[in-house]
């Protein structure tokens, strides 16, 4: 038997990664980054807020009161929750700063970067084209019904 050589275990791994197979981790990836919360958090650290494409500011530094702000409807636990999940994944930094009180901050990693640039154009789709799904979503049910 032959032994793997570190890069080679590597290379081996990600040939291993594909998501059409159930035992494939990266399907734990794609259900934890297709998550609501998440990609509105990406898309407002990624200093996307405006509801508009080309709206962004660049990436920026938020606290956690802000992003709660921000995301509408999100409860205290779902985001604490989420924002735990993407620190873990390497998807954003949280920096506490010693002050009275106590300031934290979250920034998007370069990793995090990188799928913002994705989780921003899904945003901007089904902002454009909420109204044509809606019609075919009453369309589908009148027909159904």
């Amino acid at each position: 038997m032959t032994t793997m050589r570190a890069a080679q275990r590597q290379a081996q791994a990600r040939a291993d990664y594909n998501a059409f197979l159930a035992a494939c981790p990266s399907r734990q990836l794609l259900d934890r980054i297709s998550d609501k919360w998440v990609v509105l958090i990406l898309c407002a650290l990624g200093g996307d807020a405006s509801p508009q494409p080309g709206g962004s500011d660049g990436p920026r530094a938020m606290r956690y009161s802000e992003l709660a702000r921000l995301l509408a409807g999100v409860s205290q636990k779902m985001l604490t929750q989420t924002l735990r999940s993407l620190e873990r994944d390497g998807l954003l930094t949280r920096t506490v700063t010693p002050t009275v009180p106590v300031t934290v901050t979250y920034e998007l990693t370069d990793l995090g970067l990188s799928l913002h640039r994705t989780t921003r154009e899904i945003r901007y789709w089904a902002q454009a084209h909420m109204s044509e799904v809606l019609t075919h979503r009453d369309d589908y049910d009148a027909a159904t019904s």
